[in-house]
């Protein structure tokens, strides 16, 4: 099996690279109209399944905890649309990302005044990127539905367009066929409304997105209602936020986890918050971790909760008294099951002890599981929440300028 790790963490302008550590950034986007559960439109079908699996290449070359779903694309406000299995459920991120071999509609380009076409870079921590062009596109997931909103298309053919070397430096491959990416897509559906937001509009922007008139390609800025769009927030309805359900694996994991992915928070009666608590989180989507006595906060060491990470990756080897795996580099490999407890606080004072224990990675991967509880490996100095986090829990991710239930204002997590 590819051991591959999945990091796409929220770290606004500094991508804080660690070695095999998969990153798209995400910043704060602009404003835009709310849907906190007042009047709302008549109930749509606002859940569809999630199924944790080594994804499409299976057990020789897939995921350990990944986790997938099946989207729906269409040509921009129709019905003209095919479905995409197999994309990586990622709350890390924002903007639905397909491989360009996966469908076959002609969607239209996202242009500047002149006809050039728009085109992204996503970098990654190990120097492979993702490069294609921004198109628009209909997402429909379960009943809801965005009508026309840009995405990527990965390393999309037939273009000209030679890939930057801004874009490419760093030695790494392209991230643009099954066999790199390991997903048919990746679907960001994190704390934000854009994938860049203002750090991608003014005149000195992030270099995220390029222009490319005549092959000669320059980081370009680009307003919020061209980047790519997290579609949840594009919804009809059901568009403050989303709620993901996982059930409980064993402590040797198990072969597949089914669950579901619920859009809305507090909007119909299969969404409402319960007893979980809100954590509300800075600009950077990150909250604070405590554990054994330091505080973990800010952009760079900040923590976060992401379902495209299939670990708790947290602190160091050093730090923690345990080995990694010496044929799994990042994961931890300790003699035995240890148990931790951590604490998490919101930027509303919200508080609570979180327990969790790290297994032998090498001992999980020997079982031929696909979903475990219990994996981790290394994060200097801060703390990932992975997928591990999310099994037996109600968890919840507010969107940013959405209302939510307690007329709270997204970004923030609840669980």
């Amino acid at each position: 099996m590819n051991l591959r790790r999945v990091w796409t963490a929220h770290v606004a302008l500094s991508l804080a690279l660690s070695a095999g550590l998969l990153i798209l950034a995400s910043c704060g986007g602009g404003s835009g109209n709310n849907n906190g559960g007042g009047n709302n439109p008549p109930p749509v079908n606002n859940s569809q399944a999630v199924e944790v699996s080594f994804g499409p290449l299976g057990a020789a070359g897939g995921y350990v905890n990944g986790f997938f779903t099946s989207v729906n694309i269409c040509m921009p406000n129709t019905s003209n649309c095919q479905t995409i299995s197999n994309v990586l459920v990622d709350t890390g991120s924002e903007g639905l990302r397909v491989l360009s071999g996966q469908f076959s509609l002609l969607l239209p380009a996202v242009t500047d005044n002149s006809g050039n076409p728009l085109q992204e870079c996503v970098k990654y921590a190990d120097g492979s990127y993702s490069w294609g062009p921004v198109v628009s596109a209909g997402i429909q997931m379960a009943g809801e539905q965005a009508a026309s909103v840009p995405i990527q298309v990965i390393d999309a053919p037939g273009q000209g367009i030679a890939v930057p070397s801004a874009c490419a430096s760093g030695g790494g491959v392209n991230n643009g066929t099954l066999a790199s990416l390991g997903a048919n897509g990746i679907l960001g559906i994190g704390n934000f409304r854009q994938d860049c937001g203002s750090a991608c509009t003014g005149s000195s922007p992030y270099a995220m997105y390029y222009l490319c008139p005549s092959n000669v390609c320059q980081v370009a800025t680009v307003s919020l209602d061209n980047q790519l769009q997290n579609p949840v927030w594009q919804f009809a309805q059901d568009n403050n936020g989303l709620l993901i359900t996982l059930p409980s694996v064993s402590a040797t994991g198990a072969a597949t986890a089914t669950g579901s992915l619920i859009f809305g928070i507090g909007t119909q009666s299969n969404n409402a918050l319960g007893t979980a608590q809100i954590y509300t989180t800075d600009s950077c989507g990150n909250f604070q971790t405590t554990y054994n006595g330091t505080a973990y906060s800010g952009c760079i060491q900040g923590s976060f909760i992401d379902s495209g990470s299939n670990g708790i990756f947290f602190l160091d080897a050093t730090t923690l008294g345990i080995p990694e795996c010496s044929d799994a580099p990042g994961f931890y490999c300790p003699g035995s099951t240890l148990n931790y407890t951590a604490t998490n606080t919101g930027l509303n004072g919200t508080s609570a002890a979180v327990s969790f224990s790290i297994a032998n990675a090498d001992s999980l991967f020997a079982t031929g599981n696909a979903a475990f509880n219990n994996l981790g490996g290394d994060n200097t100095g801060s703390f990932d929440w992975g997928l591990p986090f999310f099994y037996g829990r109600n968890v919840f991710i507010g969107i940013e300028g959405q209302t939510g239930p307690n007329s709270v204002v997204g970004p923030y997590f609840a669980y």
